[in-house]
């Protein structure tokens, strides 16, 4: 748990992406890397760096990514949790905070990571109070065409074809756990499950599947696109608004089982 004079704990972080320029740290420019570094940075009075699971990019959410960050061992998770949501700007927000064991990464030691997309098919979804959520297409969409979609990228696939920019040293392929599209109040969602994910991956699949659905392209190109040597090339990305970076999932012996005191403090503060 400690490290010379830190202890480090592992953040579940909340964020509305419209007004960032993505996670990771810029010069000059607003992330959510760089509020979470401020805040901390002031609360441990001493330059406090914070490690995320991966990157977000401009304009994609989060419900549950992933940070680390060491602070003097004075502090315990509750007291953190309470300081640093009293202090973090409003589009900001600590879900929770867990000690974990110093070899902790967040980013080396995730087993998954789950997206959600947000498709608006209602014309509701062009309102300001929800555009900024979803992609508001405003049309129904041809849900078999969509399930038939999300079905064929369950498994281990090369998405060479579904991405912005490669991983030449890590390769193309990605080993997808589970895809379904569902229903949402103002449409669909796209959810998926996988080991990694290529650069717009995700966008680049939802604006492939919403084309097909549209039938603007057959449903046949989507096995083909998963082929290495295919020569067709997807539909444009799904707008960045839509996405929302869902969870992590990390081993289980990466927590520490005897965190007496921080649940203690947390019931007592919930009372």
């Amino acid at each position: 748990m400690e490290t010379g004079k830190s202890i480090r704990f592992q953040l579940t972080v909340q964020y509305d992406g419209s007004g960032f320029h993505g996670w990771q740290l810029q010069p000059d420019l607003r992330t959510v890397q760089g509020e979470l570094e401020l805040a901390l940075s002031r609360l441990a009075d001493r330059a406090t760096p914070v490690i995320g699971s991966g990157r977000t990019d401009a304009g994609v959410h989060a419900l549950g990514q992933v940070a680390s960050v060491d602070m003097p061992p004075a502090w315990t998770a509750p007291r953190l949790e309470r300081a640093l949501n009293a202090i973090l700007p409003e589009d900001v927000w600590v879900e929770g905070i867990r000690p974990v064991r110093a070899e902790f990464h967040p980013r080396y030691d995730a087993t998954a990571r789950l997206y959600e997309y947000r498709v608006g098919t209602h014309r509701e979804a062009h309102s300001p109070f929800h555009r900024r959520w979803c992609w508001p297409v405003g049309e129904v969409l041809a849900r078999p065409l969509l399930d038939t979609s999300a079905r064929a990228l369950v498994g281990r696939h090369s998405f060479a074809r579904f991405a912005k920019a490669g991983q030449p040293e890590r390769g193309s392929r990605c080993a997808v756990a589970a895809a379904a599209w569902s229903e949402w109040d103002l449409g669909v969602r796209f959810e998926i499950t996988a080991d990694r994910y290529l650069h717009h991956m995700v966008r680049y699949l939802v604006g492939t599947m919403v084309d097909i659905a549209r039938g603007r392209r057959p449903s046949s190109d989507l096995g083909s696109l998963l082929e290495r040597e295919s020569t067709l090339e997807t539909s444009p990305p799904a707008p960045a608004q839509g996405l929302f970076l869902r969870r992590v999932e990390y081993p289980d012996d990466l927590y520490l089982v005897d965190d007496a005191t921080s649940l203690s403090e947390r019931s007592a503060c919930t009372a």
